[in-house]
């Protein structure tokens, strides 16, 4: 295609931009003609398109991304083949979910150094991205801040599976010819040996290593000198480059760029852990003050690992103050053995709530929550809703003011949008007004424009909420939205009101 702007792919996408090239492609901002929205587009160079083995590894990147559904890898809508210009010669295409934001080696040139939670922020939800490609048998193989997208919301989302392998069979890209960029090869890649997921976590160290520091570990006048490096180098001490590392970051680190596999990280889980323990760590450190992504990513902490958090990161700043006049009486407890943990001393075991069974909370977006109100004038509190998904107990979403506890129409609700979609098994909601009846709903993929349960699907029973009230589950699929739909008020109140809405799978 001489001109590809403008042109029309299969008759439904329309090329509007370009917004980056490389090897094999070009990606463009393009337009979904059916369904009326943005989408980017990866364009297959031409002149490449007749190699039957970079073909392949092309189509292998749509098939292996299409399997994936994570909210944190930029999902695959499509794929075809497009003859443009009539003479047979077949073009092939991807189309990916258009992601409004920058890549994450953008916001490092354009911050430097960034704040030491934010960067393990994002190295978390990188790594859940890797976990769930891993989990699949897929190896991305050239995991670079380049190839990470951040959201308008601050999430960053793993995209470009273009050399990714699949472990289940022989790869293109088995035979020790080296691809990647070598500023964050692994060793064993550099030396074309095998490739598995931990060879994605070494990269994903390199990549938290320039987050923390401003600049890539290793430089050279080739990139053969620069893979080399990685082959026989240790990284520069990061502590010396940025102090106010601490200690127990400084060791994950290493540990996830170790030259040896059986030093490094087995697994993605194995990292996330160590990065969930650490993120908790250096929270506390800084008396709870996080900003950025890593907000979020403090939501989506396992409960243990929360618990370890200092009370300003789980509560509003409006408390504060009392906390700090309760600080003494801590300090005095935890002197006392009496721990925060509420260890019970001589038995070996601890005290906990967690259910036998656990869940997992889904990670939710900060623009994830909308009011809905399709049988009144559309508009419920919109400026309110965040406050359902911010952590923070102290804020609430609230209906309108009603008469004598009628709605006087079907009902009024709050949809979460849990994008790209989730089977979730529990919905869990706060209420400083409990007594209001309420039903959890799920949608597919669009919002409807009705009141259930036209275009919803039930997926809980209708019950009166307490002050903490957990909706079990019974989702087929994986559902987009979730809409808690509240139908009567208590007779004595005007208004419902929400303060926190949790979604587990």
């Amino acid at each position: 295609m001489a001109s590809p702007v403008g042109t029309l792919l299969s008759q439904r996408y329309r090329l509007d931009e370009k917004v980056g090239t490389g090897g094999m492609s070009t990606v463009y901002r393009a337009f979904d003609t059916v369904l009326e929205r943005d989408v980017a587009i990866k364009l297959m160079h031409r002149e490449i398109a007749d190699d039957s083995d970079q073909l392949e590894r092309f189509r292998r990147e749509a098939r292996a991304v299409a399997q994936l559904n994570h909210p944190h890898v930029v999902g695959v809508i499509d794929a075809g083949e497009e003859d443009s210009d009539g003479d047979g010669f077949s073009t092939p295409y991807i189309v990916f979910e258009f992601v409004q934001g920058e890549t994450l080696k953008d916001r490092i040139r354009r911050y430097g150094r960034l704040p030491v939670s934010e960067a393990i922020a994002y190295a978390i939800e990188i790594a859940r991205a890797l976990g769930a490609a891993h989990a699949s048998h897929i190896v991305h193989r050239d995991v670079k801040p380049q190839n990470v997208l951040v959201d308008e919301e601050g999430a960053a989302k793993v995209t470009d599976f273009g050399i990714a392998r699949s472990l289940e069979q022989e790869g293109l890209t088995a035979d020790g010819r080296v691809l990647g960029t070598t500023d964050y090869v692994s060793p064993e890649q550099a030396l074309g040996h095998a490739v598995t997921g931990q060879s994605d976590l070494y990269s994903l160290g390199v990549v938290l290593f320039e987050m923390l520091t401003g600049d890539v570990p290793f430089k050279g006048e080739t990139q053969v000198t620069v893979a080399m490096k990685h082959v026989r180098d240790e990284l520069p001490d990061v502590q010396i480059r940025r102090p106010e590392v601490s200690a127990a970051l400084a060791a994950v680190l290493d540990h996830a760029t170790a030259k040896d596999l059986p030093r490094r990280y087995p697994d993605a889980a194995t990292l996330i852990a160590d990065l969930e323990d650490v993120l908790a760590i250096e929270t506390s450190r800084h008396g709870g003050q996080v900003t950025g992504e890593a907000t979020a990513v403090l939501r989506s902490l396992p409960a243990g690992t929360r618990r370890r958090l200092p009370l300003r990161a789980r509560r509003s700043t409006k408390a504060i103050a009392a906390l700090l006049v309760l600080g003494g009486v801590i300090a005095l407890l935890v002197t006392a053995g009496l721990g925060l943990r509420q260890t019970e001393r001589g038995t070996g075991k601890r005290a906990t709530t967690t259910p036998a069974t656990s869940l997992e909370e889904v990670p939710l977006a900060q623009r994830a929550a909308s009011d809905f109100d399709p049988a009144g004038d559309d508009v419920e509190h919109p400026e309110q809703t965040a406050a359902v998904v911010d952590g923070d107990p102290e804020s609430t979403w609230s209906t309108e003011t009603y008469r004598g506890g009628s709605l006087l129409k079907d009902g009024v609700g709050i949809v979460i949008d849990a994008s790209p979609g989730v089977a979730a098994r529990e919905l869990e909601l706060h209420t400083p007004s409990p007594g209001f009846e309420a039903t959890v709903y799920s949608a597919a993929s669009s919002v409807p424009d009705t009141a259930p349960p036209d275009g919803w699907t039930a997926v809980s029973e209708a019950r009166e909420v307490a002050g903490v009230e957990k909706f079990e589950l019974d989702t087929t699929g994986q559902p987009r939205h979730y809409l808690l739909w509240i139908t009567k008020l208590p007779e004595d109140a005007r208004r419902a009101q929400i303060s926190e809405i949790l979604l587990f799978k």
